[in-house]
């Protein structure tokens, strides 16, 4: 088994609180392809963002993270099962779960032993759902100053990013694949919002970490000076693959 990859822990308090949630239709269409809504399982569950989500739509919903630290900050949730347990190794019966979703996290894992768990677990015409999103939408002046920060941590992101820069897209996917309509996440934030968006990225942590200065310097006065007083609306398009069993 290789080594879990825990780029977030060490920051799980600021992870949850500063990282968006989900578009609600996006969780309505993944029910909706289920034939039976008894068991959920959102896999690399953090601190349950995906999972509370699933809870209108399903029986119950179990929600697993490898991070014992990333479990401890997940809110309680009536209807939600927390867990700490390896993406790869799931603790659910055989032929139990109707939907598994993944947010933000399945390229850190080793997908063929993933993959195995999940058709061991999932139901005959279950649902296997993964999703990314890339770099945030907000205006022309702002979005400029967000790339360029983002080009300016290449050193400190790892390799596996580059799924994430593709959509999911280069992944092998054992599943009969479905077509995903186009969502996208979107909420209205000030920039001290934004700021600590940016200071959950696991790039800035460890660029951080690494040169003893916060690499937030680089971009706060610009972006504060861009972005002003007033809220905006933020938004970041979904990648998802979607296969059923």
């Amino acid at each position: 088994m290789g080594k879990f990859q825990d780029h977030f822990s060490g920051h799980a308090s600021s992870y949850a609180a500063a990282r968006p949630g989900y578009p609600e239709e996006m969780f309505s269409w993944l029910a909706g392809l289920c034939p039976e809504r008894e068991l959920a399982w959102d896999v690399a569950t953090g601190n349950g963002q995906a999972a509370k989500m699933l809870v209108p739509y399903f029986s119950a919903v179990r929600a697993s993270d490898a991070s014992a630290e990333q479990v401890r900050e997940a809110p309680c949730i009536d209807g939600v099962e927390f867990c700490v347990e390896p993406a790869e190794a799931p603790g659910a019966a055989d032929g139990s779960v109707d939907l598994v979703t993944v947010a933000q996290a399945a390229h850190w894992f080793d997908r063929d032993r993933f993959y195995e768990g999940v058709k061991r677990i999932l139901k005959p015409g279950g649902v296997l759902a993964m999703w990314c999103y890339e770099l945030t939408t907000v205006s022309e002046d702002v979005d400029v100053l967000i790339s360029d920060y983002y080009c300016s941590l290449d050193d400190y992101w790892p390799p596996e990013r580059k799924y994430v820069e593709d959509g999911y897209r280069s992944f092998d996917f054992p599943f009969s694949e479905l077509e995903a309509p186009k969502f996208t996440i979107q909420c209205d934030w000030n920039v001290e919002q934004m700021l600590a968006y940016l200071q959950s990225w696991s790039a800035t942590q460890r660029c951080w970490k690494e040169s003893g200065s916060n690499p937030i310097d680089r971009i706060r006065e610009g972006l504060v000076s861009v972005w002003g007083e007033r809220s905006r609306p933020v938004g970041w398009p979904v990648s998802m693959r979607v296969g059923v069993m």
